[in-house]
């Protein structure tokens, strides 16, 4: 079933309550009084309540309405932020360099605004030494605390051990900031910003190139074609009479 509201003459009740243009409530009229209104003021009568007793009908420029329906729907969409967990995993017994990586990569999750789940994997004997695995995890809130907070304590589930971090910053802030930052790098590899005096002037003298190019070539144009000279008519050679015997 189509999800539009009814227009015009697509609406089939006797009468409806008519809200004019401007949102002033102009009352309940017959239909064929609100289309002739529709008409007058060159708009259309759209209904937006249909379930209402009588039907709440509007005149307003329904082609207009649709598109800055999808405009504003557009814009949400691209403000719209989707949390998303992220996982990390690590071994009790992780190497200094190995654990330096994988901070790393929580801390980009974190300023993303993205939540981080954070897994310790035991094996064989270290299923023993659970503290090992709660100091590394507390180590590692402790770096990244001014980035993240714990969301979810450490607690054992079978042989890993687990613990959430949430971000500080929401979503949306941090997808803000990271494309205010990624507009500055372009404008930063672009030398300079459009209309600007810099740009400004580049485009005088690129102007004032063409300009003069275009005159060269005219005056090119205009130029008288010279001949080709004419060749000089070299004499032929005879060949030399042979001598009688």
């Amino acid at each position: 079933m189509s999800t539009e509201p009814r227009i015009n003459d697509r609406i089939r009740v006797p009468e409806v309550r008519l809200v004019g243009p401007s949102g002033e409530q102009v009352g309940i009229v017959p239909l064929a009084k609100a289309l002739e209104l529709a008409q007058e003021y060159d708009l259309d009568l759209v209904e937006v309540a249909a379930t209402a007793r009588p039907p709440v009908c509007k005149l307003m420029d329904y082609g207009k309405f649709k598109y800055e329906s999808a405009m504003k729907a557009r814009e949400a969409r691209k403000n719209q932020a989707h949390t998303v967990i992220k996982e990390m995993k690590l071994r009790p017994k992780i190497d200094p360099h190995d654990y330096d990586t994988k901070k790393g990569h929580v801390v980009r999750f974190l300023k993303q605004g993205d939540k981080v789940k954070i897994t310790i994997m035991f094996r064989g004997r270290e299923q023993s030494r659970p503290e090992l695995g709660f100091r590394l995890l507390q180590r590692l809130a402790d770096d990244v605390q001014d980035l993240g907070f714990v969301e979810s304590s450490p607690k054992q589930d079978g042989r890993n051990m687990i613990m959430v971090l949430g971000p500080h910053k929401k979503k949306t802030e941090a997808m803000a900031e990271a494309r205010a930052l990624a507009d500055a790098r372009k404008a930063e590899r672009q030398g300079r910003t459009p209309g600007s005096d810099a740009a400004l002037e580049d485009d005088d003298a690129v102007a004032e190139d063409l300009v003069t190019d275009d005159a060269a070539a005219e005056a090119q144009d205009d130029a008288p074609v010279e001949a080709p000279a004419a060749e000089a008519d070299a004499p032929v050679e005879q060949p030399a009479a042979s001598q009688g015997a």
